[in-house]
């Protein structure tokens, strides 16, 4: 009987021994990272922004490359690493950045950093209830905090870096804190994730979220040809068919399958394939519930999640009814979405055109943050971009920002937050238009806003006589740029 206890207290303590070293071997596989950003002047665009800061925490994902989250590097001018029981700071790179997922990939000057580093493996979809452990350096202390958490929902939800775009993501019962983001999340000493926002406490509770594997796999795929190419997207609305009533009436069987195309976007993929009224049944041969969802992995996931797995030239496949008739509909990706105005952008210099002292600036998410309009007008043109398909008619929406003040446009303050229409009887659909009908000689620019019925009158030779006084008075460099136009 002692010998049976002994036997016992043996085991517990080499598993004691395994769960202590365990830590000691993924700190040789991580790294602090130190971000000395710039962000972008939208408000002065042709000064540069405020400078700040921050940290975050990144993992050997191979022998020379290191994972972190895009929004710990983003807009870095100087990027230092550092790792445990090295006093060293080591220079780091971004070598591939992707938003859409909120993912990097580092490579650090020094190759003497990766000594003694052991890349980690990469592991599946944890089980619900099942327990991870989530390592990095948030805030409150200076050393690797380790803390456990449950899993406790995988779901399609979107992601805050960029605002618009939704993937997988896995919610765990341990708060992810700032210098946390970044770190991987292990299960059986492999990642399953990497912990990358959360909620405040005002909000909810030691509640985090983690960027499942799949997601990092797609993105470390995608950029095996030195480029990424961004996520794919069916760019299609749908609703579901829970309803009874209304499946009977599309001659559906009940049997829960089926939902409806309710749009399809001109700008996307399944534009001329795909038609309102469509009733998906099945993608990639698995069957679409009545909720939207389907059996993915041993998963249930929104139908969108077959399509996330694409990448640049592939082809997903749809069996849909058509006025009651099945028909099978292949469609390829030939391109990401490409309007990308109500997104977080980074790493992008503002555009913008002066003129005569006024500003005109592009919409954009970022715009709408730093001016804080009040013109409702823009606030619908810019809710309503992808579902109005305001995009066709107005690639870009042109606004007038700001007026830097001078005689030749004191009159003009009306106008503010006006957006452009035409100029001199020609449509502006994007900022390059507007700059190259400014570049037009004619004696008078006649400028006409969307729901302004007087025009705003320039005339050529005073613009011209006030170019250089403008330039010189408001520390002007350039008065156009153009860089994404």
């Amino acid at each position: 009987m002692i010998a049976r206890i002994r036997r016992i207290l043996f085991a517990l303590l080499l598993l004691t021994v395994a769960a202590s070293a365990a830590p000691n071997e993924v700190r040789k596989s991580l790294a602090r990272i130190s971000n000395s950003a710039q962000e972008p002047n939208y408000r002065i665009p042709w000064l540069p922004g405020r400078g700040g800061g921050g940290s975050g925490t990144g993992w050997v994902v191979s022998k020379d490359r290191l994972v972190t989250n895009a929004h710990v590097v983003s807009n870095a001018r100087f990027l230092t690493i550092e790792k445990e029981n090295d006093p060293k700071k080591y220079i780091a790179t971004v070598e591939h950045i992707a938003h859409d997922c909120d993912l990097a990939l580092l490579k650090v000057d020094d190759p003497a950093f990766f000594h003694d580093t052991k890349p980690l493996e990469l592991g599946g979809i944890p089980e619900i209830e099942s327990s991870v452990s989530v390592y990095g350096y948030p805030i409150g202390g200076e050393r690797l905090s380790v803390t456990r958490g449950v899993v406790s929902r995988v779901d399609f939800r979107p992601y805050s870096h960029s605002v618009v775009d939704s993937h997988l993501c896995i919610q765990i019962d341990a708060a992810i804190n700032p210098g946390n983001s970044g770190g991987p999340v292990l299960q059986d000493s492999k990642v399953v994730g990497v912990a990358f926002q959360g909620y405040s406490g005002d909000v909810a509770q030691n509640v985090g979220y983690m960027i499942p594997t799949p997601v990092i796999k797609h993105f470390l795929q995608d950029i095996k040809d030195g480029h990424y190419d961004r996520y794919m997207d069916l760019s299609i609305n749908t609703f579901n068919l829970l309803n009874p009533a209304h499946r009977k009436a599309l001659g559906l069987q009940d049997d829960d399958r089926g939902i409806v195309v309710s749009s399809v976007q001109e700008a996307g993929v399944c534009a001329g394939l795909l038609k309102e009224g469509d009733v998906i049944m099945a993608i990639d041969t698995l069957p679409v519930a009545s909720d939207g969802m389907v059996e993915l992995e041993g998963e249930r996931v929104q139908m969108a999640e077959v399509a996330e797995r694409k990448y640049l030239g592939d082809t997903v496949n749809f069996s849909i009814l058509r006025d009651g008739k099945p028909i099978d509909v292949a469609v390829k990706f030939t391109r990401a979405w490409p309007h990308a105005m109500q997104a977080n952008t980074y790493e992008q210099q503002p555009e913008y055109v002066l003129f005569g002292g006024l500003l005109f600036q592009p919409l954009s998410r970022n715009l709408m943050g730093a001016y804080q309009f009040v013109n409702p007008r823009i606030d619908y043109f810019f809710d309503t971009y992808i579902t109005k398909a305001v995009y066709k008619d107005h690639p870009d929406l042109i606004i007038l920002t700001a007026l830097l003040p001078d005689p030749i446009n004191t009159y003009f303050s009306e106008f503010r937050e006006g957006i452009v229409d035409e100029i001199n009887g020609k449509k502006v659909k994007t900022l390059r238009d507007l700059s190259e009908a400014f570049e037009e000689k004619t004696d008078f620019y006649v400028v006409k806003f969307i729901g302004i019925g007087r025009p705003l009158v320039l005339e050529r030779a005073a613009v011209d006589a006030a170019r250089q006084r403008i330039k010189k008075r408001y520390n002007v460099p350039e008065e156009q740029n153009l860089t994404a136009s």
